[in-house]
């Protein structure tokens, strides 16, 4: 009889086995169950000039779609702006929602890989946290993943990234995302 093996992310195993129970420690839980938890994260990108020419829409939702390792969408324009030359219903971007494994592999890669190779990097900002227990981060150039080839994009851009966790206070969100191996700057945390 053939044993199958459930694959568990690096990251869910390291936030089951240290950074629950240094929270629960931290903040004076009862139980584990207690302790803030990511939910999800969303990439979302604005895609410049797309209502000119339809194929940068593709190459971003093929870009995004490298990049996290699910298909992404196209976002749509809610209504006309004639500045713009905007339509109700035109392509104006993309987006992803990533939960689970898929979101815990993102992160991984994230924090081990594609920050490390932003140019001058000090740290992210710790002052982006809305006051609900997400955190929202912009990444300038598509090109710190090492999925993306930079031979073959035709041009830069980039993106934001929110991660949505349990915490209901900034305090329990930071302590979360640090603990999981976040780079915030080494700044005094003013205003929690």
């Amino acid at each position: 009889m053939a044993t199958t093996t459930t694959y568990t992310p690096r990251l869910l195993n390291k936030y089951r086995d240290e950074v629950a129970p240094a929270l629960v420690k931290k903040f004076g839980y009862k139980s584990v169950m207690e302790c803030p938890r990511l939910v999800k994260i969303c990439l979302n990108q604005g895609v410049k000039g797309s209502t000119s020419d339809k194929k940068m829409i593709d190459e971003a939702v093929n870009e995004m779609t490298l990049i996290t390792g699910q298909k992404a969408i196209p976002t749509m324009s809610k209504k006309d702006i004639s500045n713009f030359k905007l339509r109700k219903n035109m392509p104006i971007g993309c987006r992803v929602t990533l939960r689970h494994v898929k979101m815990y592999e993102f992160l991984d890669r994230l924090i081990s890989v594609s920050l490390p190779r932003v140019r001058d990097f000090k740290g992210i900002s710790e002052k982006s946290f809305d006051g609900r227990g997400n955190y929202t981060m912009g990444i300038t150039e598509q090109i710190i993943y090492p999925e993306i080839n930079i031979d073959k994009i035709a041009r830069i851009s980039g993106m934001d990234i929110t991660f949505v966790t349990t915490a209901k206070t900034n305090e329990e969100a930071y302590e979360l995302l640090k603990e999981m191996g976040m780079p915030f700057t080494n700044m005094e945390k003013t205003g929690k």
